[in-house]
This record gives structure tokens, C-alpha cells and sequence, in this order.
């Protein structure tokens, strides 16, 4: 049975909680994540989830709910205080690393961990989150697309919800030879620049079937009611509890607002993605760039000329 739903109408709803779903066992990186979390896969020095966890305490969430798996026991370890590691570096003379490494989560950041105990999606590995969020609004954050840039969207989706109280998602817009590989919402009347409100969302539709290019990608933010629809949906795609189904649900009751990023997003579930996204920030970073523009420039003057 699910909690009991009782809010003070006159209590401020802030966001103070987000939910990372990192039980997934990253087949797509086979053998790299037999034994390592794909969550913990670096762009250049930094894991994808610690990406994720910067973008929500940037948007005001204290309370972290980490959704993990059997094997997912190294990114608990990642968010520990390690004070043997921390020694030994500040006995080195690297005090900006040690300084670095106590920085991975400050104190006033809690950190709670939930096991899903069997794959059975992502709407599922919301639900599992339910005990600890009970009926706060909540962000759901997905480290597989990794945000870059300075506007990064969590903290629209929560400034937002906070004036508002409408649950959000973000989206962008896609190619039509891509639409299949995402949820597409369905916009309805009413959008202002980028906030598109829509009356539904599609998992991963045929193209000619899709009402729109609009695609989630990775970023919402809840009330607690999602709960009662990720109870009350069935096995979708894949054989899985669809998260998607849950918010067509929500948003036949509720209204629902799309909010189109501003960002750059990689797709780091995939081989190419991830590497563009290495690539990109490599060449981004000035501690990396100049190198990596003389590498690149070096290995693609190598390439054999495809003419001949």
C-alpha cells in the first residue's frame, strides 16, 4: 500500500529531494561494467553521477535517494568520507586533490541509498524511492545524460515547480530517425517560449506515429501523487513499468509542462554519445584543451583520405 497523501495547502512545496535511479546493469559498456557502475564512467576526471549529483544540489536539493542495484555497492563508496585516502594525499603534498576528494559531497548533503531489488524498470526503480521521498515533490534525475553548460536544467525544473506547482519534465527537440529511441510528449495550447504544457507522452513511438519531436530527456520533477500511478500501471516497453505510462496518467489529472533545455545533452548510454561528450569536454577545459586540440588535429591529419 502506498502512503497516505496529506498536504498542508498553505505549506511552501520546495524541492528538496531527488532521486537517481542507478540499478541498471549497463550491458551497452560490457565488459568495462561487469564490475564498475556505468554511473561511475568519467568524463575526463569526474563520474557521470557526480555530474548529476552537482546538478541537483545546484538547484537546491539537499536530500539525495540513490535507487541502486547488488553490484551498484561502489557508488556508495564514491559519495563516502574517505579519510585514509585524504591523509595520505595531504602526506603528499597534494593538498588541492585532498581538498578536491572532501569536496565529492559536503556535509549538509544527505545521502540515503534504496536497493531495487529486481530490474523491472524505471518506473519501478522510481517507486522503490517512495518510502524515503513519502509526499514531498521530488526531482528524478537520470546520470546517463550527462548536462553541459551553465544552465543546466534542474534547476529550471524546480524554480518552476516552485512558482507554479506543476509537475515538469525537460525535453528537446530531435531528429525524426531518432524519435523511437525516446518518450515524445504531446504539447497541448498554451506554451510560452520554452514552457510547452502537453497532455501526454509517447515511449518510444514510430516517427509517423509521434506527436512531436519533443523528446524527455532524463529530467523531472515530481509531486508524490506519481507514486499512486507507478502502482496502478502495467508492464509497458520491454516488458517494464514504464515510467512514461505513470506520467500519462498524472497528466490526465494534472496539469503537466514540458520545458525545453538550453544546454547541450549527451546521451552517455551509448557508446557515441559518451565519447562525444569526452571529446567535447576535453576540448572544453582549459587544463585539457590545448592538448586535446593538437591531439585530435594530429590523429585526423593521419586519416587515410576517403577519396582515393
Amino acid at each position: 500500500m502506498g502512503l497516505t497523501r496529506m498536504q498542508n495547502p498553505f505549506e511552501p512545496r520546495k524541492v528538496r529531494k531527488a532521486v537517481f535511479p542507478v540499478a541498471g546493469m549497463g550491458t551497452r559498456f560490457l565488459p568495462a561494467t561487469k564490475a564498475m557502475p556505468k554511473e561511475l564512467l568519467p568524463i575526463i576526471d569526474t563520474p557521470l553521477i557526480q555530474h548529476a549529483v552537482e546538478e541537483a544540489i545546484e538547484a537546491g536539493i539537499t536530500e539525495l535517494v540513490f535507487v541502486t542495484g547488488r553490484t551498484k555497492r561502489a557508488i556508495e563508496d564514491h559519495f563516502d568520507h574517505s579519510p585514509e585516502l585524504e591523509h595520505l594525499l595531504e602526506q603528499r603534498g597534494k593538498h588541492q586533490l585532498a581538498s578536491q576528494i572532501r569536496a565529492i559531497i559536503s556535509p549538509d548533503i544527505h545521502c540515503i541509498f534504496v536497493r531495487q531489488p529486481e530490474a523491472l524498470g524505471l518506473g519501478h526503480a522510481v517507486l522503490c524511492a517512495e518510502p524515503v521521498v513519502g509526499n514531498d515533490p521530488f526531482a528524478v534525475l537520470l546520470p546517463d545524460d550527462f548536462m553541459a553548460g551553465p544552465r543546466r536544467p534542474t534547476t529550471e525544473l524546480v524554480q518552476h515547480f516552485e512558482a507554479t506547482g506543476k509537475p515538469s519534465l525537460s525535453v528537446m527537440a530531435v531528429p525524426d530517425e531518432t524519435i523511437g529511441r525516446y518518450g515524445i510528449v504531446a504539447p497541448v495550447d498554451g506554451a510560452t517560449e520554452r514552457v510547452i504544457p502537453f497532455s501526454s507522452i509517447v515511449e518510444k513511438p514510430d516517427p509517423e506515429d509521434a506527436p512531436s519531436n519533443l523528446a524527455a530527456v532524463g529530467r523531472y520533477v515530481f509531486t508524490a501523487e506519481i507514486f499512486d500511478h507507478l502502482r496502478a500501471i502495467s508492464r509497458g516497453v520491454g516488458n517494464e513499468y514504464q515510467l512514461t505510462d505513470a506520467i500519462n496518467r498524472q497528466a490526465l489529472q494534472t496539469p503537466m509542462d514540458a520545458i525545453e533545455i538550453q544546454n547541450r545533452r549527451y546521451d552517455c548510454g551509448s557508446k557515441i554519445g559518451y565519447f562525444e561528450a569526452l571529446v567535447d569536454q576535453a576540448l572544453e577545459r582549459p587544463d585539457t584543451r590545448d592538448a586535446a586540440r593538437a591531439l585530435l588535429k594530429e590523429k585526423l591529419s593521419k586519416l587515410p583520405d576517403q577519396g582515393a
